[in-house]
C-alpha cells in the first residue's frame, strides 16, 4: 500500500455583493468572497491538497480562472471532479483535515454540515473529514476582516506501489 499526503491553501478577499459559501454551505453574512467561481476557500484548499497528494498539480491547472466555464461555478463540482481524477489513478481518500481562518462570521454552527458535504462529495464517512474554524486574534488580513483563508491536509492511499 502506498500512502501520500498533500497540503492545500487558499485565501480570498471579502467584498460586498457576493454570497459567502464555505464547505458548500451558504453562510449568512453581509460580505462574500471575491473570485471567479463561488470562491469557496475551504473546498479550493481541499482540492489542492488532494491534487498535490496525487501529483496532479493544483486547482488553477484544472479549473483556470481564465475559463468562462468556471464563472460563478459551484466549488463542490470541482471537488467531485478532483475526487474522480484521483480515483482514476487508484487512490482513495483516507482523511481530510482542514482549518478555516476567519475573524467573522462565527462558523462553529456550520462545521458539521460542511463535513457532511465534503464527505458526500468524496464518498467517505463524515468521521474522515475534519473542519475547524479559528481566528488570528485580529492579526493579519484575515484578522482585520479583509478576507478568509483555509488550509487543508489530505491523506490518500493506494493498493499499488504508486
Amino acid at each position: 500500500m502506498s500512502v501520500r499526503i498533500g497540503h492545500g491553501f487558499d485565501v480570498h478577499r471579502l467584498v460586498k455583493g457576493r454570497a459567502l459559501t464555505l464547505g458548500g454551505i451558504g453562510i449568512p453574512f453581509d460580505l462574500g468572497l471575491e473570485g471567479h467561481s463561488d470562491a469557496d476557500v475551504l473546498l479550493h484548499a481541499i482540492c489542492d491538497a488532494l491534487l498535490g497528494a496525487a501529483g496532479l498539480g493544483d486547482i488553477g491547472l484544472h479549473f483556470p480562472d481564465s475559463d468562462p466555464a468556471h464563472q460563478n461555478r459551484n466549488s463542490r463540482e470541482f471537488l467531485r471532479h478532483v475526487h474522480a481524477l484521483i480515483s482514476e489513478r487508484g487512490y482513495a481518500v483516507s482523511n481530510i483535515d482542514s482549518t478555516i481562518v476567519a475573524q467573522a462570521p462565527r462558523l462553529s454552527g456550520y462545521v458539521s454540515s460542511m463535513e457532511e458535504n465534503i464527505a458526500r462529495d468524496l464518498g467517505i464517512a463524515p468521521e474522515q473529514v475534519s473542519v475547524k474554524a479559528t481566528t488570528t486574534e485580529g492579526l493579519d488580513a484575515t484578522g482585520r476582516g479583509e478576507g478568509i483563508a483555509a488550509h487543508a491536509v489530505a491523506l490518500i492511499s493506494s493498493q499499488d506501489s504508486g
